[in-house]
């Protein structure tokens, strides 16, 4: 005989989501997680039968990923979950599922595994000898016909216990039941941070959900069935992480395992507790004869179940410094751990309510900006599919919203721990990763935060609590031993969390390790916190201080230029990032360090500073210097001073380029400020057309991002907002959508090449970078003085021909809703904060190389354009 559910078939559906959508507007939001979930199982049960669909409970809004098989591949086709603290990666596996681990500051290597690690660092007693060395190398360029030198091996360091960011092993759940599985699906539901799985077998039908919380620093999974659950397990194994050493398993209680292990022998300690709640028989039993001890979960006769996991080492930043001897080493987190988890698994609390708890602080951080591209949602076809489907230059406009929301959502899932993300956010898989999942400062960890602040998400305080604590402590000894500077920090490329500050060697690798500027380039964002939020406590007590010491030791390297002998000052020895030539007066450095001198300026009356000496110190050599600015003999913005740039050079970096994006001083060139120079002789003065002109030649001939050296996403992504940058909506467009078709995997995650198993996340990110550059442009000026210019749909390709931003945020505290259709603005409207006295600002508003507006700023103000 048919069961109810399948004589009301679709019909049962139709009444269950029309009841749900009513009610989920007046129910609290802990009993609307349950009707979600009571949904799901009602609508997969009558819906064997139905055609190819989007999962029950996939959010109505199309926001989220979702396939009809589960994942094998890591890299490819598991789905991330997080908190900023924690991370996992879920396959979806039905009768066992597989959760691979990660804690945020699990790495090997540093002090911990050796303890005469310096952060890659000369020793003090080699100073000496190291300013002879700079000053030989300097001489040698100078004096050298082509102005460049072999090597400079003499002035680096091995890298030593560098270590790598670990996998954290995986965590088993296992349901005692087999049989044929039927309609199985999974998804990752990116309107509420929710990994989910569903499917039938044996009679019953399933359902379980992960996700990491933020306000309790836990992650949760959550399983249930139409029936009984069966016999249900959980345990640990470090599975194919084969190199990190067995850790103990042990029950802390008759519903909690403990773990406790070491990355590495020696090693930092790791712990993670997790805690069974089942309304059924929960025991922890240990695991007869094992070595080291073992220890499994189960849970008999439930209808549901939750483990609730918390994790962390003895990694504690407050030792960064030369009074802890760098070590870098905590307590052991054993006693934290347990208090964590309880205040996470409170009697009072709830699985609902931890849910619904989740819920608001994700949205909380994702509500405030929205995007609208005028997609239609596919709830047809299987995300994998439509990402197999996709083609350059034809587009899917629902695949392209959908990748900017991921990069949104990853971004708010890794950053908010203790530690920023890194090359990886806070997912990887393994006991040592791809360049060490570490922090890459010459584009990778830039990349990572480019689109936070005009998103209007807070999220970036930790990356300068890092900089803070990892980066500045030991760069000052950097900045002494190696520099000869005595006068604030430095740091180069390649950053662990242990404060390795030296100049990496590697054989002659100073096309990347010899990178002084990492320093520079992270200040910009610290002062682009500022400029978009007014926030000046904050200024006050971490961004300006961080800013003014980066400037000070820049203030001291920049030297005279003894080879075109034109007064100006430059930077030697400098590498373009990863180009070969160890040359002077690189235009990446010079202009950078030309952006954090004008940063100093425009924020020193806001800090409170009164170091009047430093300031003039600062006006005084920010004239003097090379501004990182000519154009060469084929029309080309010069990468160096010297003129050798190649017509067939494709290098993936466009260092020279930063002033066009994601920096200013291309973009918003003035002649009188960064005009006049000597070349050969004879004064010149550029135009701005003159200069953006040769910024798109040099953009044009570099390539589209796939050359001999690369070819990765974040190289097609920064080419697609410098386009987007230039108003060329084509050229933008076309790289945007090649990044999509050649990097983005199934899961939507980034491969460093096409088809590999390398993630690298910073393309992930640099995406909804370049979509709103595309979309919105209010690139930073040199003076507060100089009018902001904000252009509206600079680059609109015609497939978005109809959309919308919310709750976009621009500089001077400024957030910004507007909307176009028919690929023309309908609406604007400017509403500037409340704080912003002492920081007014002057707004010029243009659209379609017209301006359509002038406004200058002042509390509370609105500017309708409508």
């Amino acid at each position: 005989m048919d069961s109810p559910f399948e004589l009301l078939g679709d019909r049962l559906l139709v009444c269950c989501l029309s009841l749900f959508h009513f009610l989920s507007a007046f129910l609290p939001r802990s009993i609307e997680m349950l009707f979600r979930r009571l949904y799901c199982l009602i609508a997969i049960t009558t819906c064997a039968s139905r055609t190819l669909s989007a999962p029950p409970g996939f959010p109505s809004s199309g926001n989220g990923l979702w396939y009809t098989s589960p994942g094998t591949i890591w890299a490819q086709e598991l789905l991330p979950v997080g908190n900023g603290y924690l991370a996992a990666m879920l396959p979806g596996g039905t009768s066992q599922e597989s959760t691979q681990l990660n804690i945020e500051s699990l790495w090997s290597g540093g002090p911990f595994q050796d303890p005469s690690y310096n952060g890659g660092n000369s020793l003090t007693s080699q100073r000496t000898q190291l300013a002879q060395d700079m000053q030989s190398i300097r001489q040698t360029i100078f004096s050298s016909s082509s102005g460049t030198i072999d090597n400079i091996e003499e002035i680096m360091t091995g890298a030593g216990a560098y270590g790598s960011y670990a996998g954290a092993g995986y965590l088993l759940a296992t349901l005692d039941t087999s049989g044929m599985v039927t309609d199985y699906t999974r998804w990752l539901d990116l309107d509420e941070a929710i990994a989910r799985t569903a499917w039938s077998q044996s009679s019953a039908t399933f359902f379980r959900e992960t996700f990491c919380s933020h306000p309790t620093r836990a992650c949760v999974q959550y399983v249930n069935s139409t029936n009984l659950l069966p016999p249900l397990t959980y345990a640990f194994t470090v599975g194919t992480e084969t190199t990190l050493p067995t850790p103990n398993v042990t029950c802390l209680d008759n519903s909690t395992l403990s773990i406790r292990g070491y990355v590495s022998n020696p090693g930092m300690l790791y712990e993670i507790l997790a805690q069974v709640e089942a309304p059924g028989s929960v025991a922890c039993s240990a695991v007869p004869g094992s070595s080291p001890p073992n220890a499994t979960l189960s849970v008999d006769g439930a209808s549901e179940a939750w483990i609730t996991w918390v994790g962390d080492t003895n990694y504690d930043m407050s030792t960064r410094n030369a009074a802890s001897d760098y070590s870098f080493q905590g307590p052991d987190p054993h006693t934290s751990l347990v208090t964590l988890l309880a205040s996470a698994n409170l009697e009072s609390t709830t699985y609902n309510s931890i849910l619904a708890e989740h819920v608001a602080d994700y949205q909380s951080i994702m509500g405030p900006f929205s995007l609208s591209l005028g997609q239609i949602p596919d709830f047809s076809t299987p995300t994998d599919q439509i990402v197999a489907s996709y083609q350059t230059n034809v587009g899917n406009t629902y695949l392209e919203w959908l990748t900017f929301n991921f990069g949104r959502y990853l971004l708010t899932s890794s950053a908010r721990g203790t530690l920023p993300a890194n090359l990886q956010g806070k997912w990887a898989d393994g006991w040592t990763n791809a360049w060490s999942a570490d922090y890459h400062s010459n584009i990778n960890i830039q990349m990572n935060y480019w689109f936070a602040e005009m998103t209007n998400m807070d999220v970036v305080v930790p990356l300068f609590d890092y900089f803070e604590n990892t980066w500045a402590p030991r760069g000052a000894y950097t900045a002494a031993v190696l520099y000869n500077i005595s006068s604030g920090w430095v740091t180069h490329n390649e950053m662990n969390i242990f404060g390795h500050t030296g100049m990496k060697l590697a054989g002659n690798s100073a096309l990347w390790a010899n990178y002084p500027e990492s320093n520079a380039w992270m200040m910009i964002h610290a002062w682009d916190h500022f400029d978009y939020t007014n926030d000046i406590q904050w200024w006050k007590s971490q961004g300006y201080p961080l800013v003014k010491a980066v400037a000070s030791f820049h203030l001291e390297k920049l030297i005279e230029d003894l080879y075109f002998n034109d007064s100006t000052l430059v930077t030697a020895p400098c590498n373009s990032p990863e180009q070969v030539p160890i040359t002077f007066g690189c235009a990446h450095a010079q202009q950078l360090i030309w952006q954090l001198f004008n940063a100093v300026e425009k924020g020193y009356a806001a800090a409170g500073d009164m170091d009047t000496a430093f300031l003039n110190s600062v006006l005084s050599k920010r004239t003097q210097m090379d501004k990182g600015l000519r154009i060469g003999s084929w029309g080309q913005l010069q990468e160096w001073k010297i003129d050798m740039d190649s017509l067939a050079d494709t290098h993936r970096h466009l260092s020279h380029l930063i002033g066009l994006y994601p920096g200013y001083a291309i973009t918003s060139y003035d002649p009188a400020l960064q005009g006049g120079l000597i070349v050969d002789g004879t004064s010149l003065n550029y135009t701005k057309e003159q200069i953006l002109a040769a910024a798109e030649t040099s953009l044009l001939y570099r390539g589209n991002g796939t050359g001999p050296d690369g070819d990765a996403g974040w190289e097609k992504v920064w080419r697609a907002a410098s386009w987007a940058q230039l108003g060329n909506e084509s050229e933008f467009y076309k790289e945007l959508t090649y990044s999509i078709e050649r990097n983005f995997a199934p899961n939507l995650f980034d491969l460093y090449t096409p088809g590999s198993t390398v993630f690298q996340i910073d393309a992930n990110f640099g995406y909804p970078a370049a979509v709103l550059n595309g979309l919105l442009q209010a690139p930073d000026v040199a003076s507060i003085d100089i009018p902001l210019q904000v252009m509206l749909l600079p680059a609109l390709p015609s497939n978005w021909n109809t959309g919308s931003i919310k709750g976009a945020r621009i500089r001077g505290g400024i957030t910004l809703d507007f909307a176009w259709s028919g690929g023309e603005l309908t609406s604007a409207i400017f509403a500037v904060d409340d704080n912003v006295a002492g920081r007014e600002r002057d707004v010029v508003v243009n659209y379609a190389g017209q301006v359509i507006s002038r406004f200058r700023t002042g509390g509370g103000l609105v500017a309708n354009l409508s």
